[in-house]
C-alpha cells in the first residue's frame, strides 16, 4: 500500500488529510480547483514540504517523527505535468535518453523499448519537440517519466492542457499503460470522465481534506456523495464482452453474470471493457415490459431514493442474494413518476437501460 499523513497550514488554505491506496493501478484525486489535490501530488514527490508520513510499501520517504525526509530526486518517482515540459534543445530520443541516465541498471523496472512501443513513440524519436503536437508531446513526456525508472508515477492534470482531439487521441495509450504496466498512478484530475475511464481507486477531495476514498465502482454508486448532483451522474462497470452481433452493430457484455447489450466496439470474445452507465439513461417500471425498444431490462431491487423538488435519484440492485454477484445502479426519474409509482425501498422493480457508454 502507499500511504501519505499530511498537514500543512497557509494563511487561506489549510490541508490535512490522510490517505491509503493501492500500489497498483490508478488512484484519481478528484475535486474542485483548489481543494489541495495537487498540493497533496507535490507533497508526495516532496516539492511541498508538508508536515507528516509518507510510505511506499516498506519504503519511508518522509516521517516527521524520526526526522526523516527524502528528498525528491532519491525517491524512484516519475512526475507530468499539464505542460510537457521537454527539453527544447534536444530531440525526442535525448529527452528519454535524460530521463533513463536519472535511473541505476538496478532500478529500472520497464524496459524502455517497452515504453516507446506502448506510446508508439518510435517514429517520433529523431523529431524536434518543437514539431510534435501537444498529445505527441505528453507522450512522450510520460515516456520520460517512465524512462527514470519509477515505483510511483504522478501526473497532475496531464491532459488539461489539450483540445477534446487530443484528448480522445492519447486516453488510449494511457489506458494501455494501465493494463501492461505494473505501477501505481497517482492521477490528479477535476474531470470525472477521465476518471471513470482510467481509474481504479478514487479519491474526493473538498476544501483540503478527503471527502471519501474506495474503489470507483464504489463511490460513483453512492447517493450521499456530490458526484451524484452532477447531470452526469452514473455507475462504471467493469464487464467481459460475450458476443457480437454485427448485422445490427451491438455486441453483448456480462457484469456479474448479467448481460447487457451496447455498440459495437472492436474487441474480442473474452476482453475486458469498462462502461458507464448515466442516471438519466435509466428508468424504472414495477412490470416487465413486453414489448419496449429498451435492449436491456434487468430486475432491480430499490435500495434507496434521494427526492427533491422536482426529481429523484434511486439507487438500484441488480443480482441474487449470492456473494458477490450484486452490483448497483443509479436511475434519475421525475418527482412526479416517484409519486405516481408509489415507491417505497424494498420494492421489487424493472430498469430499463436506454443507454450504456463503452468507455
Amino acid at each position: 500500500m502507499i500511504a501519505a499523513s499530511l498537514r500543512l497550514q497557509r494563511p487561506d488554505f489549510r490541508l490535512d488529510v490522510t490517505l491509503e491506496f493501492p500500489a497498483r493501478g490508478i488512484t484519481a484525486l478528484v475535486g474542485p480547483s483548489g481543494c489541495g489535490k495537487t498540493t497533496v501530488l507535490r507533497a508526495l514527490a516532496g516539492l511541498e514540504r508538508a508536515a507528516g508520513r509518507i510510505t511506499l510499501g516498506e519504503e519511508i520517504w518522509q516521517d516527521d517523527a524520526t526526522g526523516r525526509f527524502v528528498p525528491t530526486h532519491r525517491r524512484a518517482l516519475g512526475y507530468v505535468i499539464q505542460e510537457a515540459a521537454l527539453f527544447p534543445h534536444l530531440d525526442v530520443r535525448g529527452n528519454l535518453d535524460y530521463g533513463r541516465q536519472r535511473s541505476d541498471v538496478e532500478s529500472r523496472r520497464v524496459a524502455l523499448d517497452h515504453v516507446v512501443e506502448l506510446l508508439d513513440i518510435g517514429p517520433l524519436q529523431t523529431r524536434h519537440t518543437s514539431t510534435l503536437s501537444g498529445g505527441e508531446r505528453q507522450r512522450v513526456a510520460i515516456a520520460r517519466a517512465l524512462a527514470t525508472g519509477p515505483r510511483l508515477l504522478l501526473m497532475d492534470e496531464p491532459l488539461a492542457a489539450l483540445d477534446a482531439a487530443r484528448k480522445t487521441e492519447i486516453l488510449p495509450y494511457l489506458e494501455r499503460l494501465h493494463r501492461e504496466l505494473a505501477l501505481p498512478v497517482v492521477y490528479v484530475t477535476h474531470a470525472m470522465d477521465e476518471a471513470s475511464r482510467l481509474a481504479d481507486h478514487l479519491v474526493l477531495m473538498r476544501d483540503g481534506s478527503v471527502e471519501a476514498a474506495g474503489p470507483l465502482t464504489e463511490l460513483m454508486a453512492r447517493t450521499d456523495l456530490p458526484l451524484t448532483r452532477r447531470d452526469d451522474a452514473g455507475v462504471v462497470i467493469d464487464a467481459h464482452v460475450i458476443e457480437h452481433d454485427p448485422e445490427h452493430g451491438l455486441m453483448r457484455i456480462a457484469h456479474h453474470g448479467v448481460m447487457l447489450w451496447v455498440g459495437e466496439a472492436d474487441t474480442q470474445p473474452g476482453e475486458r471493457v469498462r462502461a458507464r452507465v448515466l442516471a438519466r439513461d435509466v428508468s424504472v417500471t414495477r412490470q416487465r415490459p413486453s414489448e419496449t425498444s429498451v435492449l436491456n431490462v434487468l430486475p432491480v431491487v430499490l435500495e434507496s431514493a434521494q427526492c427533491e423538488r422536482n426529481n429523484a435519484l434511486l439507487r438500484l440492485c441488480v443480482g441474487d442474494d449470492a456473494p458477490g454477484s450484486q452490483w448497483r445502479l443509479l436511475a434519475r426519474i421525475t418527482s412526479k413518476s416517484f409519486d405516481a409509482l408509489r415507491l417505497q425501498p424494498g420494492d421489487s422493480l424493472f430498469a430499463q437501460i436506454k443507454g450504456i457508454a463503452l468507455m
